[in-house]
């Protein structure tokens, strides 16, 4: 088992997790797991099945290119919060999945949020 990518792996889904306010039981709930088996994920502890990790993105809104550790590492920019990077690919990731009146809607909202 590659321990760095079950550690990076185990890292995103916990802040993905803890981001939507979700307990690890719902989580595992959601993608068919065991809580144990999950708790072991975010720990680090094992690399879920393709199958697993499919699941794993769609709930917690995470990208498979995140949860894999195959974007820019965020250390190597000057950003002020690594985990701004994360939290707007999740963003783009559930826009592209929006029709176009709903995207219209979201990008309104976003535009005021940003004044």
């Amino acid at each position: 088992m590659n321990q760095q990518l079950a550690a990076h792996l185990g890292a995103i889904v916990r802040l993905a997790r803890e981001q939507m306010s979700l307990t690890q039981v719902q989580v595992a709930d959601r993608v068919g797991l065991n809580s144990v088996v999950y708790s072991r994920i975010e720990r680090g502890q094992m690399i879920p099945s393709v199958e697993t990790m499919k699941k794993l993105c769609v709930e917690l809104m995470v990208s498979p290119e995140d949860l894999m550790g195959l974007t820019e590492s965020s250390t190597s920019g000057a950003r002020a919060r690594p985990e701004d990077d994360t939290t707007l690919r999740r963003l783009i990731f559930v826009a592209r999945k929006l029709d176009p009146g709903k995207l219209d809607a979201l990008l309104h909202v976003a535009t005021e949020f940003a004044r």
